[in-house]
């Protein structure tokens, strides 16, 4: 497994082959297979978060009752032409929620790279692929591409909210999604760091807070916010714009704000929205509706 995206940059110049052809090679001598059974178990990937959309249920909640037809909502909203960021954004947004929720209510989804952020790259990928109309060929390809970078940032940090909090969940969803949509927009592999960068930069320092340590409140709505933050840092990365901290660097910097981050808002629920006074008396009705 490659240890930096800079050596990732690298070996696609030297070798002259794109990004996500390194991280397929690199999985078949990782794994010991041959590429098309490498490539048709990222496809069985790509068809199971199509899978965990199109199955979303709106009248289905958690058993906690926290989480559910949210989705719906924003599917609504968007469908009657009411969302502030437009038809595209409001789908994404959509996309998320529903994954995340659909993750709640205990159904099937791809933790990519965790559960707790399963909502950020199906968004982005998904909302894509219907707005542009790339084949699954391509996507598949995009996935490889946020796997590369999802493998960089568990190597030189990590990708759980118990370790670095939610940064290592959401950032690291985000940074991968923002660099799977460059690539499908044809960035090349400055690009896609850059964007992958700039996505984590923007949510350094985020808490992993859960209510009642239930990965629903604010976990859900959290994969909205990193989907949309990885399509604008796409965005700038397509525009010519690179972080003045290297990807790597940005990645280490996460590393290190993780280490520093009190246990409290590191998945504990004990720290965060998850001490408000409402966040308590939450915890307290699950709990005595549990003991019971």
């Amino acid at each position: 497994m490659y240890k930096s995206l800079e050596e990732i940059c690298r070996e696609a110049k030297r070798r002259n082959k794109e990004f996500w052809e390194l991280i397929l090679e690199d999985d078949c001598e990782e794994r010991q297979v041959e590429r098309e059974s490498s490539f048709a178990a990222m496809l069985g990937m790509y068809q199971a978060m199509k899978e965990a959309d199109a199955s979303y249920e709106a009248e289905r909640y958690s058993s906690s009752k926290l989480v559910g037809s949210d989705g719906a909502k924003l599917h609504e909203a968007v469908k009657n032409k009411q969302t502030i960021c437009g038809d595209f954004l409001g789908t994404v947004m959509e996309k998320a929620v529903k994954m995340g929720e659909s993750n709640a209510c205990m159904k099937r989804i791809v933790a990519a790279p965790t559960a707790g952020a399963c909502g950020v790259v199906p968004a982005v990928f998904l909302s894509m692929q219907e707005a542009y109309g790339y084949t699954d060929e391509k996507m598949v390809q995009a996935l490889y591409v946020a796997a590369g970078i999802g493998g960089v940032i568990a190597s030189r940090a990590f990708i759980a909210g118990a370790q670095g909090g939610c940064q290592a969940e959401i950032g690291s969803a985000s940074s991968m999604a923002a660099g799977g949509a460059v690539f499908l927009r044809g960035g090349g592999e400055e690009a896609i760091v850059h964007a992958a960068a700039m996505a984590m930069k923007n949510l350094l320092g985020l808490a992993c807070d859960p209510v009642a340590g239930l990965v629903e409140v604010p976990c859900v709505k959290r994969n909205v916010v990193g989907a949309v933050n990885a399509l604008s840092s796409a965005d700038m990365a397509l525009a010519g714009i690179r972080s003045k901290i290297p990807p790597d660097e940005v990645i280490d910097a996460m590393r290190s704000v993780g280490l520093e981050l009190p246990s409290c808002i590191r998945e504990t629920g004990m720290g965060g929205l998850a001490a408000t006074p409402t966040g308590i008396r939450i915890r307290e009705e699950i709990s005595g509706r549990t003991e019971k």
